[in-house]
């Protein structure tokens, strides 16, 4: 069972700066399609961003030019920068481990933009 730990989620000013962590306890990690996921009130869960294993990304229209994903893999963790929050960025963020069949989740951790 591979444990996902996410971090670094608070309050912030609309236009204002995150940037969120998750660090797995799996050696395998360089392996893993890592993605971030959020989920506001009352909606369903969404994904905002992905990186490879290889290193390729992908993300959300509605976070393009504003969130980036990267990895270290030494380190295990999956990071995902976000820039000019909006309220509407607010929501629990996820973030998912894949490899094959085998996916994981973290517990979330809030992200809430208001002033």
């Amino acid at each position: 069972q591979v444990q996902l730990v996410e971090s670094g989620g608070g309050l912030v000013q609309p236009g204002g700066s995150l940037r969120l962590s998750c660090t797995a306890s799996d050696s395998f990690f360089s392996l893993y399609v890592m993605d971030w996921y959020r989920q506001a009130p009352g909606k369903q869960r969404e994904l905002v961003a992905r990186i490879t294993s290889g290193g390729s990304t992908d993300f959300a229209d509605s976070v393009k030019g504003r969130f980036t994903i990267s990895r270290d893999n030494a380190n295990n963790t999956v990071y995902l920068q976000m820039n000019s929050l909006k309220p509407e960025d607010t929501a629990v963020y996820y973030c998912r481990a894949t490899l094959g069949p085998l996916n994981y989740w973290g517990q979330g951790t809030q992200v809430t933009v208001s002033s």
